[in-house]
């Protein structure tokens, strides 16, 4: 029975241009010969696991896992039944109540941030990054933030509200630059921390606070990688929020990873490991959460660019290695290289997307200007 799991699986592999064994760099080095039912069995989950526990490697991992989707290999193999069990619950029960956000949003922020700090960029900026003529992540975030800024029209004196403000680069980026007080809430204790000391003597307040608690008016709203965390569920009332505390002359940018499917659920090893009851939402999803609430603006989608984000953050990761192995184990290392790697080769192969979505209220005055890379204007403040 043994030989027939290896030879399905080897078959499989064969039809994305894989061999087991083989001297690619996206073939895999089989080291159990339990691997082959056990990802028959449990799909992502048993490739993911097996890969953290040892039973298989590979040269270029983000290669091999591109290769896959590419030749859509997950979707001939069946969901088993603890997935469909997950999908089950996410159709029937709210997945990210408030309390039930912070204790997910806790289990991946709040890691420590040693960690964070050697993979990303100066800013700790944790989203994608606009890679316009720049082959440095620094800069590549500054670039994005600058388009999020100019997208929002921002002027002097406005008060911003940036929902899921992680460690406080926008706010910092954003009063430091264009003279707006800016109010950044988080439900990480870890994220506040450090914006709290980065944001320092500028006009921030950065809060603890779940969005659905805000009650108070402001010019701009912004959200950068917070709408993966939000839910199906409660995506119409993420837009009335942002609805109730806009101006009707206030623009709002929306900026998060989006699926071409309408999915209920993560993918299962995604959803056990990294983000729990997180949800890639599709633009059915949004489009039909914005009815009777928001009007969309403008969408520019740039996913290509958060394939070299992740793979910039990858490098980072593995050159911090060796200081970081005096907290995390070697499981943690496979594990988030794993993570990385397999959302690098999601984007590369363009099953996600990148997008920026510019949404007012219907009260809005004005025709809104669409901002492109042609005539976006970098400001270069962080390296003088």
């Amino acid at each position: 029975m043994q030989n027939q799991y290896k030879k399905i699986i080897e078959d499989l592999l064969a039809s994305a241009g894989i061999r087991i064994n083989g001297n690619k760099n996206w073939d895999i080095r089989v080291f159990n010969e339990r691997f082959y039912r056990r990802i028959l069995r449990d799909g992502s989950m048993g490739l993911g696991e097996s890969y953290m526990e040892g039973w298989w490697d590979c040269p270029r991992l983000d290669e091999f896992i591109h290769r896959i989707f590419e030749a859509d290999l997950e979707k001939k193999i069946k969901n088993s039944f603890s997935i469909k069990w997950q999908i089950l619950k996410a159709r029937l029960f709210n997945m990210q109540s408030i309390k039930k956000a912070r204790k997910s949003i806790s289990r991946h922020y709040d890691i420590g941030n040693k960690l964070f700090r050697e993979m990303l960029d100066p800013l700790m900026i944790y989203s994608c990054g606009y890679w316009q003529e720049t082959n440095d992540l620094a800069r590549a975030q500054e670039h994005k933030l600058e388009l999020i800024c100019q997208k929002l029209q921002l002027k002097p004196g406005q008060k911003v509200l940036d929902i899921g403000c992680g460690w406080g680069g926008f706010p910092y980026y954003a009063a430091k630059n264009y003279d707006v007080k800016v109010v950044g809430i988080t439900i990480s204790k870890e994220q506040q921390k450090i914006a709290l000391e980065r944001c320092e003597g500028l006009p921030v307040e950065i809060r603890l606070q779940d969005y659905r608690e805000v009650n108070e008016e402001f010019d701009r709203i912004v959200s950068i990688g917070m709408l993966e965390h939000v839910g199906h569920k409660n995506h119409s009332s993420f837009m009335k929020t942002i609805n109730h505390n806009l101006r009707n002359d206030g623009i709002c940018l929306l900026h998060f990873i989006g699926g071409n499917e309408t999915r209920y659920t993560t993918d299962a090893w995604i959803n056990k490991y990294i983000f729990p009851q997180g949800l890639i939402p599709s633009i059915t999803q949004i489009g039909q959460s914005l009815e009777k609430n928001m009007v969309l603006q403008d969408l520019h989608n740039f996913g290509l660019y958060y394939d070299k984000t992740l793979m910039a953050w990858h490098e980072n990761f593995q050159r911090a290695w060796p200081r970081l192995k005096e907290t995390y184990n070697n499981f943690f290392y496979k594990m988030w290289e794993f993570y990385l790697c397999s959302s690098a080769a999601a984007f590369r192969s363009q099953k996600l997307n990148l997008w920026q979505l510019v949404i007012t209220k219907r009260e809005f005055p004005h025709i809104y200007q669409s901002v492109r890379p042609q005539n976006l204007s970098i400001k270069d403040f962080i390296n003088g």
